[in-house]
């Protein structure tokens, strides 16, 4: 579930929140190994999964994003910074910040991601879109599916 902009959520912020039937360990796992992120989000990319490791993601189509790990504390939280090197979304490369922390619950885990920073409030509305779509994902593999084929890779941002 995507949470809309509340005066305790700034406008250039997307909140989201997922229950995930999957251990943090297992959920934390997909956020910091190549192989894994690559089976939920994206077709191809470098990364250095430790605070101030790099990362290069080509996400859809000739869309590419990057940043810097700023905190990577497993299984608990990943905090890094997001932007694009190339697509249609006026967010600069490194230029936003992602926070992902994992709460375990009776039935797995509880997924609260923050993305600050954002300009525009239809860079906001793209990128709660692309959480959704992504987290989705996510969700499926931690819980043991392999998701279809991802449509986006493979086609331009509108």
């Amino acid at each position: 579930m995507t949470t809309p902009a509340t005066p305790a959520t700034p406008m250039d912020t997307v909140t989201l929140e997922r229950r995930i039937e999957a251990r943090p360990e297992t959920v934390f796992a997909l956020f910091t190994d190549r192989e894994k992120w690559l089976s939920w989000m994206g077709a191809d990319g470098t990364f250095s999964f430790e605070p101030g490791g790099l990362y290069r993601i080509q996400v859809t189509g000739e869309d590419v994003a990057s940043g810097r790990f700023l905190t990577v504390d497993p299984p608990e939280r990943l905090v890094f910074t997001w932007g694009w090197e190339q697509g249609v979304l006026p967010v600069p490369a490194g230029s936003t910040r992602v926070e992902i922390t994992l709460e375990p619950t009776d039935q797995g885990t509880l997924l609260h991601l923050i993305h600050s920073g954002l300009p525009t409030s239809e860079s906001c509305e793209a990128h709660a879109e692309t959480w959704q779509h992504y987290t989705d994902r996510l969700t499926l593999r931690a819980e043991g599916t392999t998701p279809a084929p991802d449509p986006w890779p493979h086609q331009p941002t509108p």
